[in-house]
């Protein structure tokens, strides 16, 4: 039995809003932190003096890579040091890499500031899992859940739009002091209202020895290695998605004002199929329902190579709706995904998570920067990158499948 539930079994306290309102702030200031800033990269990329929009995709690529491995970190020392004293960390962390943001005259101290970033909110998203964890299991935890990501969703649906808002009025810091300012009203709400979650006699001592032991009890598990690489993949081809959108809508289609609109109209293709994941799964089953999506995943990307190969970009509503579709398979995916890789591996459940998390993102982030070099004046490498990552996923899924089977009826013979 895991140290939270012995809680549990003592006090199930009932949801109340302001709780599910604070964890969800907290795993949601790291979607504002990298959407809001979408309509801004081209100001900040003359601000420190690079004109490539290969090398713009950097400012929201290494926040992922801050955030992978930040999570190795947080999550172990706030089982030796309490859920509270790592959020105040991680707010320290973002504050400095922050200033260094607003202070960057090149696109490396950026690009350091990004990745300081990246690690100081992987804090939040981290623990305020933990958090809920400790507080709460069964239904009341998924019902929790499911309002922080119906809250979650809401974000990249109007983050970009309030970017441009505040772009239009000031400037592109701007945005980073609004940042600042949100951790910092965040920080103290969290620091009046929300109680210490880990009791004294659960602490687990933080050692080398605990990651070693964890990541050697993992590759017992094939399905676990093998989910934790499509997550890599798939992350990764959504990420050249996430870090070129404003390239393509804004530079190669010239849809500035639009591009906000655009952004949320794809960000609730895939809330929308996360819902319908969570319905759908009971019935189907996460195995056959994530397999399914990523086939209908890969596809739709080689469809759109195969229409539009050695052609200009076709009208932005075909773009869209490839994309739309696209990314509705997605929610259908990643939960899944996880949750398969974390299905064997429950007794190591939060070292399982960081390391899972943390492979998975230094998988995506590479698989992001090689894809992005190439998009200058289509949209076509976008595409012929999620359907290599999509068929890739494929492979490894069925792959990994028979060998599972194989080794079930060896070992039942």
């Amino acid at each position: 039995m895991q140290k939270s539930e012995h809680h549990n079994l003592t006090s199930e306290p009932k949801p109340n809003f302001e709780f599910i309102a604070l964890m969800a702030s907290l795993m949601s200031i790291v979607a504002l932190a990298i959407d809001t800033l979408l309509p801004a990269i081209p100001d900040i990329g003359r601000t420190v003096n690079s004109f490539d929009p290969a090398e713009h995709q950097l400012f929201v690529t290494m926040i992922f890579l801050g955030l992978g491995v930040g999570q190795l970190f947080f999550g172990p020392l706030s089982d030796q040091y309490g859920r509270k004293p790592m959020v105040y960390a991680g707010f320290i962390v973002f504050a400095i890499a922050s200033a260094i943001c607003l202070a960057a005259s090149s696109l490396e101290v950026m690009v350091v500031g990004r990745v300081l970033q990246g690690i100081g909110l992987s804090a939040h998203r981290t623990i305020a899992i933990s958090i809920i964890r400790d507080s709460y299991k069964g239904d009341y935890m998924a019902r929790i859940m499911s309002f922080i990501t119906a809250f979650f969703i809401l974000v990249p649906v109007v983050a970009p739009a309030i970017g441009k808002f505040i772009l239009e009025l000031f400037n592109w810091q701007t945005i980073f002091y609004v940042h600042l300012g949100l951790a910092i009203l965040l920080w103290i709400w969290f620091w009046k209202r929300q109680p210490e979650t880990l009791h004294p006699e659960y602490k687990i001592k933080f050692s080398l020895k605990s990651f070693v032991s964890g990541t050697k009890e993992m590759l017992k598990y094939p399905e676990t290695v093998a989910l934790t690489f499509v997550s890599g993949l798939i992350t990764g081809a959504f990420l050249v998605y996430l870090s070129s959108a404003q390239h393509i809508f804004e530079d190669q289609y010239q849809m500035r004002d639009a591009f906000p609109f655009i952004f949320a109209g794809l960000a609730v293709s895939i809330g929308s199929s996360t819902f319908t994941n969570g319905t759908m799964v009971l019935r189907y089953g996460m195995r056959k329902l994530s397999l399914t999506a990523t086939i209908a995943f890969s596809s739709i990307a080689l469809i759109y190579v195969i229409l539009f190969w050695n052609s200009p970009n076709p009208s932005v509503i075909i773009l869209v709706a490839f994309l739309f579709f696209q990314f509705f398979c997605l929610g259908f995916m990643w939960g899944n995904f996880r949750s398969i890789a974390m299905e064997p591996i429950g007794h190591i459940a939060g070292i399982g998570a960081a390391i899972n998390g943390f492979v998975s993102t230094m998988i995506s982030v590479p698989i992001a920067s090689l894809i992005g070099a190439f998009l200058k004046n289509t949209a076509l490498p976008l595409f012929a990158g999620l359907a290599i990552c999509g068929f890739l996923a494929v492979s490894i899924i069925v792959v990994t499948r028979r060998f599972t089977r194989k080794a079930a009826v060896l070992q039942n013979s």
